[in-house]
């Protein structure tokens, strides 16, 4: 069994900032709109959630990780 850790701070308005173990991100927008997400590690992500159980996201890679 794996521990997780997960943390979300309200920055602003509409701003979200949410730390794990191994990245952190900023979360944009959201309520009403679309949500734009970018991450520490490079992926950026844009979703929207639509009425009932629909809803759209896309993401785009970030930079490899090299370990």
């Amino acid at each position: 069994m794996s521990i997780t850790f997960r943390k979300s701070f309200r920055i602003l308005p509409g701003v979200r900032l949410n730390i794990n173990r191994r990245s952190w991100s900023v979360t944009l927008g959201g309520r009403s709109g679309p949500r734009h997400t970018i991450s520490s590690t490079g992926r950026r992500t844009t979703s929207w959630d639509l009425p009932g159980p629909f809803g759209f996201r896309t993401t785009r890679s970030g930079r490899s990780r090299r370990r």
